[in-house]
């Protein structure tokens, strides 16, 4: 047991050794959805939903965002969200120790024992409700209008 336990923390070392964490670019975020979609396939209501900025409690709606997060590597299954990569990945026009305190505001220690869909799903929602949600909002329909006048 305890080389078991030395082996997990050997990984944990060699895996944080590799650096700080970065936050993803636009690009990477698509990718990053694309691969979720396909893992976790939505039905053309829920899809609709989500481009209207819609997130349904609904199991696949969680489970596609909990993906997201884990691959964007925001959250974790153990511990869930790390406030400080919300706080750098989403803080758009906001400092950073703004949108770090709003996250921080987000985060629980999932006392109910959740699964870790639901428990991702709250901190989504909570942060979708924030003043941080509202800049990602915003970024998102200007991109959409964007490409609308594009078409």
């Amino acid at each position: 047991m305890f080389k078991f336990v030395i082996v997990c923390l050997a990984l944990c070392a060699f895996v944080n050794a590799d650096g700080e964490w970065v936050s993803k670019n636009a690009d990477q975020i698509k990718e990053i959805r694309r691969e979720c979609l396909k893992e976790h396939p939505l039905k053309e209501e829920q899809i609709l939903k989500l481009k209207a900025l819609e997130f349904p409690d609904e199991t696949e709606v969680r489970q596609y965002l909990l993906c997201t997060a884990l691959k964007l590597d925001i959250f974790c299954e153990h511990e869930g969200y790390h406030a400080d990569r919300l706080a750098k990945q989403f803080k758009m026009d906001l400092t950073e120790e703004e949108a770090l305190q709003i996250a921080q505001g987000c985060v629980d220690a999932n006392e109910q024992k959740d699964p870790a869909d639901v428990w991702a799903f709250r901190g989504h929602k909570c942060m979708m409700a924030s003043k941080v949600g509202d800049r990602v909002k915003a970024y998102i329909k200007a991109k959409q209008a964007e490409a609308a006048a594009k078409a």
